[in-house]
C-alpha cells in the first residue's frame, strides 16, 4: 500500500502557521521577562476631584491590581507549561534546535545555534521546519489556507 502524504498538510499554510509559531514563541521569552509595571500596586496616593459614588465593587484598587497580576500569573504559568509539554513532545535534535533559539532570554542568531549544534545551515533550516510543525500542530496554532470562492 502506498501511503500519501497527509491531506491536511496541503491545506495548511506554511508561511503563516511559521509565523503563529514564532509569535508564540516570542511570547513565551517575553514570559520569561518580568511582570509588567501595571500589574504592580501603585504605593503613592491618588486624589481626585470626583466624589466617591457607591458601587457594587467588593475590591480597592490594591485588590483589583492583586487579581490581575495573579490572573496574569496563572495565564503566564499555564501558557508556559502548554509550550513546554509541546516542546517536549519532540525529538532531542528538534528539541535543542528550539530551545536554543527561541526559549532562553538571549536572542542568538539562526548561525550561532547551528554552529554550536554541530549541524549545517540545510540541516538546521530543515529541523526548524519540521518542528515547527509539530509545535504548530501540539499548540493548535495551524494556520489554514483559505478557500478560494467558487
Amino acid at each position: 500500500m502506498k501511503y500519501k502524504q497527509m491531506s491536511f498538510l496541503r491545506d495548511v499554510d506554511g508561511e503563516k502557521t511559521k509565523e503563529a509559531v514564532e509569535a508564540a514563541l516570542e511570547k513565551y521569552r517575553l514570559y520569561m521577562l518580568t511582570v509588567p509595571d501595571e500589574y504592580l500596586p501603585r504605593v503613592t496616593q491618588t486624589y481626585s476631584l470626583v466624589p466617591p459614588s457607591n458601587t457594587n465593587a467588593f475590591y480597592s484598587s490594591t485588590e483589583s491590581v492583586a487579581i490581575k497580576k495573579a490572573d496574569f500569573e496563572r495565564e503566564r504559568d499555564e501558557y508556559m507549561e502548554k509550550v513546554h509539554r509541546a516542546v517536549n513532545r519532540l525529538t532531542k535534535l528538534e528539541r535543542e534546535l528550539i530551545v536554543k533559539r527561541y526559549l532562553t532570554l538571549e536572542e542568538p542568531y539562526d548561525y550561532d545555534v547551528y554552529n554550536d549544534m554541530g549541524i549545517s545551515e540545510s540541516t538546521f533550516y530543515r529541523v526548524r521546519e519540521k518542528a515547527f510543525y509539530k509545535l504548530a500542530f501540539a499548540l493548535r496554532i495551524e494556520v489554514y489556507k483559505e478557500k478560494a470562492p467558487v
